[in-house]
């Protein structure tokens, strides 16, 4: 046997070798922080490193590197290193805030979809222009100064005691319903708090920021992830910040403005009540909303519905068919998806892939064509389309009478080129989307987009048989083509309907854990799963037989009524 060349060292080595994707290998002293290391990339690099993933998982640009490892960067163009850079300038914003004005309380309340996070101040005061300017100012010094994220570990105890001695009750609520006994704090100046993720190093790497006063608030203005070294211009949301004002309406009603609060009505025995009313809220919205199209019903013959994934479009749209029934209007659905052109037609995105969400995969002139016609009281042989074949033929001979309303949900509902040739006034344009306002505490906001993730998960698993892995892969394609196909035509709605409950992430929790523990250590997968069970542990877990079986939760955990619900055709 031919013999190797062995050697056995007593001492490890002092250099450690960093692997990239790419084969690069970087030699460097052990203990150097990783961030250290991949400044040699520095110029090569499309948008700047925010993170990197050591050998499979997520770490801070701080962490020390002790072992040869492989490495991935992580820049502000993926979405880890961009919740990164959020997280970061969020902090940067709250520590000014703080220096500034000492007795005010901020809260930073929902995303805006050009880049930014609204922000209000308790108890009504608004900033003025001037004060406005001397906030951003003094997070620009920071930034100047390349001033240090100090992190620091201490026990829970600890935690709390300094939260409650600064008056912080959210923080300290929450807080009661942590599983470990310990929490990562970061400081800046004067200011300290716990950020649910890691940090950028320091204030130097927040380059790209702005203060912009909106309505009662200002925004928080932050570079996208299509866009990571520039502002994109904002535009006018007024619907969409009326939605979220009206959203957080219903939490003060309900007396729930935090996680924690919601995991004491849990702990209390209140949660039914949460549930009713919480339910009671979304069916008369409902309600309203079809006694307004029956006020338009002389004009308006076509109801459009659009949202992004996972947003409840399907049960709002059965309980909107029911409350106009109450009205004394019948609907009648036409399936957006039996218009799709043939498979040969459809176009292709910049992968060579067919892209079946552009608003060229449908054969909008038929469509425009049938609903004119069927408008005017005629007979229209409707188009079935074979998805396995990637074929249109025929499909059922429709006529509606003049007490019906046609019903169209899909995607781009919302897209004036859906249907050029139909006048506005008969149409009725409704978005849905679950427009979560319920944070973990006034700092660290819930992402709706984590919201409909997870009950995409959930419903993927118990419809589809989907694995958590198999949809986390699909999502990042989801999320693309909502930014292009519905999130620039929401303000177009005559109606905004919010899907979302301040129940929902409690009842999705035991049915969304296990799902999410099965994916694979050493996946990108794997990171986003470990990021969603750390938030999924803020909350407690509900009994979900509380929750009415009309419920838009119910489309995602199971056990809907609404399920089988069909919209009666031709009075039949």
């Amino acid at each position: 046997m031919k013999k190797l060349d062995i050697q056995i060292e007593n001492h490890p080595r002092d250099r450690v070798e960093v692997i990239l994707p790419d084969g690069m290998a970087i030699s460097a002293p052990r203990g150097t922080a990783i961030g250290t290391i991949l400044s040699v990339l520095e110029g090569s690099q499309i948008a700047p490193i925010m993170g990197a993933v050591i050998n499979g998982d997520l770490r801070e640009l701080t962490y020390p590197i002790n072992m040869d490892a492989k490495v991935i960067p992580v820049t502000m163009e993926d979405a880890d290193g961009a919740r990164i850079y959020r997280r970061s300038v969020t902090f940067l914003l709250e520590a000014a805030f703080e220096e500034l004005y000492p007795d005010e309380i901020m809260t930073v309340d929902h995303s805006v979809a050009s880049g930014g996070f609204f922000c209000q101040i308790s108890g009504g005061k608004v900033l003025t222009e001037l004060e406005l300017d001397a906030l951003e100012d003094r997070m620009q010094a920071y930034v100047d100064a390349d001033v240090p994220f100090e992190r620091s570990q201490v026990p829970l105890e600890k935690a709390i005691a300094f939260f409650e001695q600064n008056g912080q009750t959210d923080k300290v609520r929450l807080l009661k319903y942590r599983q470990k006994d310990h929490l990562v704090l970061y400081k800046l100046g004067r200011h300290q708090d716990y950020h649910h993720g890691y940090m950028v190093p320091s204030t130097g790497c927040l380059k790209w920021f702005e203060l912009t006063a909106v309505g009662q608030g200002f925004v928080l203005r932050y570079p996208r992830r299509s866009s990571p070294t520039k502002l994109l211009p904002m535009p006018s949301y007024p619907k969409l910040l009326a939605t979220f004002r009206q959203y957080g309406d219903w939490l003060t009603r309900l007396g729930i403005d935090s996680v924690g609060a919601l995991n004491d009505a849990i702990i209390e025995g209140r949660i039914r009540e949460v549930i009713l009313v919480s339910e009671a809220l979304h069916e008369h919205q409902i309600a309203e909303i079809a006694e307004r199209i029956a006020r338009r019903a002389k004009e308006t013959r076509i109801i459009l519905i659009a949202g992004p994934s996972s947003s409840g479009k399907t049960t709002f749209s059965k309980r909107l068919a029911v409350q106009l029934l109450v009205q004394g209007i019948s609907p009648y659905p036409i399936e957006l998806d039996n218009y799709f052109v043939d498979r040969e037609q459809t176009p292709k995105d910049e992968d060579g892939q067919y892209d079946f969400e552009s608003l060229g995969a449908l054969n909008t002139g038929l469509l425009a064509e049938h609903l004119s016609r069927l408008t005017a009281g005629e007979e229209v042989q409707l188009p079935k389309y074979d998805f396995k074949a990637g074929k249109s033929g025929m499909g059922d001979v429709a006529r509606i009478s003049t007490d019906q309303i046609l019903i169209l949900e899909g995607i781009h509902g919302l897209n004036p080129k859906l249907l050029p040739t139909i006048s506005s006034q008969q149409t009725f344009k409704i978005y849905v989307s679950c427009l979560t306002q319920l944070n973990l505490d006034r700092q660290n906001r819930i992402s709706t987009t984590d919201s409909r993730l997870l009950r995409r998960i959930v419903r993927d698993a118990r419809e589809r048989g989907y694995s958590a892995l198999q949809t986390l892969q699909r999502w990042e394609s989801v999320r693309k083509g909502e930014k292009q196909h519905i999130f620039p035509f929401q303000e177009n709605a005559d109606e905004m309907f919010n899907s979302a409950t301040v129940f929902e992430l409690a009842a999705l929790k035991e049915f969304a854990e296990p799902l999410l523990r099965q994916t694979p250590h050493g996946t990108m997968e794997y990171i986003e799963a470990k990021r969603l069970l750390a938030f999924l542990q803020w909350f407690l877990p509900i009994d979900t037989s509380l929750i009415p079986d009309n419920s838009i939760v119910r489309e995602f955990i199971g056990g809907s009524i609404l399920r089988e619900f069909k919209i009666w055709k031709n009075g039949n």
